[in-house]
Formats: structure tokens, C-alpha cells, sequence
């Protein structure tokens, strides 16, 4: 029976080599067990399903099932099946010797929550990166405890019961034609849905036959990229701190992105009617929300960038990546350092979508990477009639994402799951937010908080000088930061203010108060 493969559910095969059926069975599912392919607990298939997957007969496959749970390999319990022995040790790759300056990892005792020390070598942050009282972090080799990067939203909170009522009631409804590859632009039910939320919660001017569903958002940066470089438009400006992974994905396309300059007013969009820009045809901007600063464009400069793109036949990119979370209905604030150089930047600044104000100059790109979870890879394009077959070129005959994900979106949506689902993050995120800078007020008021108005971050400002032997500091507490030079373009003019960005978003909530612990004890004293 060499060659003979059955598929698991986590793509697992076995390979049955020899003459002997239940022989070969049983030194298959060891060696299964053995390399960690089947781990403790996975449930194995019923003697009947392995035994027409394979091709011999059911008690074979009884018979071996009940040896190998003889020999302690595999449990077996009325009701729940034949499962991997939990004492049924996997074998790892083999340990290396320590040598001299390595460090062992940690046993079992450590791993059940005792403290692993440093090696002799290692040295705790410079002094002043920790605050005084405060007790040493451990040394830790491996990923962090506790996670603040800004980008993600709490993937513990995704809506599994309602996702999957959702998509029950979308695939039992779907007609046949739906599991084809259809139409490159996406599922019409989850465009016609999108259309009416994004008209409704965004402002947005959305037909269905203008949306493109993408595979997330990068894709969707990918198709605009070939399509602009086919235009032969030469640069993308883009702003001064943003997201690398989106200019270098321009890039890529062959395309310069050039920063365009940030002030204390936000992006300074008129510059791009000067000669360093000249080469310019679309910039991509967050325009409600700047990630990671977390203003909002002011009135004049919204108008401005859109005459700009009429005046010079350009596009404006417009990155809605959080549009969903806006806690206040207050004025945005801008950056601290901002407001000490320009008080009357304390406004009340548009929140809306940019696109209402030209939707044949602006590409609207939104996700539901932060509203659900990245994973789902669906994202769109609410595109201006003259891109729409290019795009849809460029994308190629076939849709690129599935369609069951797609339909039951749609169904999450008309359903008003979704609406239900964003209004409990809101109130979720809010309480975070004023958890967190509720702890900063009280345990570092030195600090200057700002872009607490929406979003999943904020933007922590920091002596100058500070920012890396804080992130330093954050790693000896086992916490996972960002500063906000991270993020700031390489060619960007002027200073780079220290500061951090805290994604208040990613823990889970029994994670949330270690990972607020954690980071007040990495922080900087007066």
C-alpha cells in the first residue's frame, strides 16, 4: 500500500508502506504522533471514514485503532471519539549542547509560570529607562508577553456565533452559480451590501458596480499600483509617517513615493502643485484619521488635494482603515507638539470620508481587517468610473477571494450584525482608551497624550531622545511596542519627534491590565 495518502483535516497525510494493512496503519499514525503532526488531543477520524479513505477494510482499521490505544498512543470514549494520547510525547527536533555565551531555554517549571533569569551576560536598560520602584523585568528569548503595536484589532472579540449563523443562512441561500468563479469585481450580494453600509455609516457614493472586492487591503494597493503605473504616472506621494509595507508595495509596482511634508495642520497637501512633485499622479492619504498621528485633513486641505486631482487628471488613494472607531464627538486633537506650535489648530476637523467631495478624483479603499479581523483577507475599492475596467484588467478574470466569506459578509451586514458588532467595539475600545489614558494621567503626567479621539492607538510623546531606550526598556518587560519613528518615511523632512504608538486594540481582556502594568513600568521618568 506504498503511495496510498489520506488527508486530515489540518493537511495531514499518511503514507502506509509494506505489505501488512494493519501494520503499515499503525507505524503511520506513530510517526504521525511522533513528529507533532498529530498533536495531543486532535480527534482522529471514525474507523469508517479512514477505512474508505484508504481503500481497505473498517475492522482493519478498528483493530489498529485499538491496539495503538493499548499501547497508550490513543484514547478512546464513548461520545468523543479516538483522539491523540495526551502522555503521548511528540518528538522535537534534537537540543544542542549549550556552549559558551548560549542560553538554555527555559523547562517546564519556567514555562508553568516562574520566572526565567538572564544570562550573566545580559545587562537590564540603561539607567533611567526604567522607572525607579519599579521591579526588574525578565529576560525573555523568546516572542512577547504582552503586545501594544498599533494595527490590530482584539481578535479574541470576533463574532464566531454571529459570523457563523451568518454564513449558515448566506451558503444554505446561495445559488449554485456562486461556487463558479464569477465576477472578478466580487460577490454582488456583498457589493449591493457594501454599497448601502458604506452610503449610510461613511458618506461614501457607492453603486455596486464601482466596488472591487480585494483580498485585503494590500491587494487592493497592489491593483491601484499596476493601474497607475500603466497610466504612466511616474510617483505616488504619500505621507510623511505612514505604513513602510504600503510605500514599498508601490514601490515595487515601480512607482517613487515621495513624502509630502506635515506640519502642524496635518499633511501639507498644497505641496504638491510645486516642482519637487511634477511627476506626481495620485497620492495615497488617511485622510479621517492620519495613522499613526491621528489627525484628521482640515476643511481646506481636503478641498485642496481633490482640486489638485481634478487640475492635474490625478487620484487621491483614500485609506479608511478605521473609519468605524470614533469615540468623541469632539474636536480631533492634534499632536501636543502641534498645538505648541499653532494653539488655533484645535478645531472641530471633518470626519467623513474624502470621497463625498469628488468620487471620480478618489479611490476609496476600506477593510474589515480592523472592524472584524485581518484574517478574513476582504477589503474594497469603491472606485471612479474611469478606473473601473482597468482595474478590473488587472485583477485578471478570476476573483480572488472566496465567496463563502464573501456571502455571508453580506448576510452580516443586511442582517445588521455587523452595525451591532462595530457599536459593542466602540463602547469595548472606548473603555480601553480611557483606561489607558486614564493610567497615564495618574502615573506619568509628564507625558503628553494625543490622537485619543478615534482609531485603536495613541500617540504618546516622549523626552527628546528617549524613544529607543523606552522601546528597550518595554522588552525587558516582555512588551512589544512601537515608536513613532517606526512608521516616519525615510526621505521625510525635518525633526523626528520621540514619542510611542500604543495599540490599545490587540490584547485580549485578560490581557489588557498586564500589558497597561508592563508598560507604565517602561516608561520614563520626569
Amino acid at each position: 500500500m506504498a503511495n496510498e495518502w489520506a488527508t486530515f483535516g489540518a493537511d495531514l497525510h499518511l503514507e502506509l508502506r509494506g505489505p501488512r494493512l494493519r501494520a503499515g496503519l499503525m507505524e503511520a499514525l506513530r510517526e504521525a504522533v511522533r513528529s507533532g503532526r498529530l498533536e495531543a488531543g486532535t480527534r482522529l477520524p471514525s474507523s469508517r471514514s479512514l477505512a474508505a479513505d484508504l481503500g481497505m477494510a473498517r475492522n482493519t482499521v478498528a483493530d489498529a485503532y485499538a491496539e495503538l490505544v493499548a499501547e497508550g498512543w490513543l484514547t478512546a470514549r464513548q461520545g468523543s471519539g479516538t483522539r491523540v494520547a495526551r502522555r503521548a510525547a511528540s518528538r522535537r527536533p534534537p537540543v544542542r549542547t549549550p556552549g559558551p555565551g548560549s542560553v538554555r531555554a527555559p523547562g517546564p517549571a519556567a514555562r508553568r509560570g516562574s520566572v526565567p533569569q538572564p544570562p550573566p551576560s545580559a545587562a537590564p536598560p540603561e539607567a533611567g529607562g526604567l522607572r525607579p520602584g519599579a521591579p526588574a523585568g525578565p529576560w525573555r528569548s523568546g516572542a512577547p508577553a504582552h503586545n501594544l503595536k498599533a494595527g490590530s484589532p482584539d481578535l479574541a472579540s470576533f463574532p464566531r456565533a454571529e459570523w457563523l449563523k451568518a454564513y449558515r443562512k448566506a451558503i444554505t441561500a446561495a445559488p449554485n452559480e456562486a461556487f463558479g468563479y464569477g465576477d472578478p469585481r466580487g460577490r454582488i450580494e456583498l457589493r449591493t451590501a457594501l454599497a448601502e453600509y458604506l452610503s449610510r455609516a461613511r458618506g461614501v457614493h457607492a453603486r455596486p458596480e464601482r466596488i472591487m472586492i480585494c483580498a485585503g487591503f494590500v491587494h487592493g494597493l497592489m491593483l491601484m499600483g499596476d493601474v497607475l503605473r500603466g497610466r504612466g504616472v511616474r510617483d505616488v506621494a504619500v505621507e510623511s509617517y505612514g505604513l513602510d509595507v504600503h510605500a514599498q508595495l508601490l514601490e515595487r509596482a515601480g512607482l517613487g513615493t515621495p513624502p509630502l511634508p506635515h506640519d502642524a495642520r496635518g499633511t501639507r497637501v498644497e505641496e504638491l502643485a510645486e516642482q519637487g512633485f511634477g511627476g506626481t499622479g495620485a497620492v495615497l492619504m488617511t485622510a479621517a484619521h492620519q495613522f499613526p498621528l491621528g489627525g484628521a485633513l482640515p476643511p481646506d486641505r481636503r478641498a485642496a488635494v481633490v482640486d489638485w486631482a481634478r487640475a492635474a487628471g490625478g487620484f487621491v488613494l483614500e485609506d479608511d482603515y478605521d473609519g468605524e472607531f470614533r469615540y468623541d464627538r469632539q474636536p480631533v486633537d492634534p499632536t501636543p507638539w502641534e498645538l505648541r506650535e499653532n494653539p488655533s489648530s484645535r478645531q472641530r476637523l471633518p470626519v467623513g470620508a474624502l470621497q463625498v467631495l469628488d468620487p471620480e478624483r478618489v479611490v476609496y479603499m476600506g477593510t474589515a481587517s480592523k472592524s472584524l479581523a485581518p484574517g478574513l483577507r476582504l477589503a474594497w475599492l469603491v472606485l471612479p468610473g474611469g478606473l473601473v475596467d482597468e482595474v478590473v484588467a488587472a485583477k485578471g478574470p478570476h476573483d480572488w477571494s472566496g465567496t463563502p466569506d464573501q456571502l455571508a459578509l453580506a448576510e452580516f451586514i443586511r442582517a445588521g450584525d455587523y452595525d451591532r458588532h462595530v457599536r459593542r467595539m466602540r463602547l469595548r475600545y472606548r473603555r480601553r482608551r480611557n483606561e489607558l489614558v486614564g493610567r497615564l494621567a495618574a502615573e506619568a503626567p509628564h507625558l503628553r497624550v494625543s490622537g485619543v479621539a478615534a482609531g485603536l492607538h495613541i500617540v504618546l510623546e516622549l523626552p527628546a531622545g528617549t524613544e529607543q531606550q523606552v522601546i528597550r526598556s518595554a522588552a525587558w518587560q516582555g512588551l512589544a511596542l512601537q515608536g513613532l519613528s517606526h512608521f516616519r518615511h525615510p526621505d521625510a523632512a525635518g525633526p523626528c519627534p520621540d514619542g510611542l504608538v500604543i495599540g490599545y486594540g490587540t490584547p485580549s481582556d485578560s490581557a489588557w491590565s498586564g500589558a497597561l502594568d508592563a508598560l507604565m513600568r517602561a516608561l520614563p521618568e520626569p
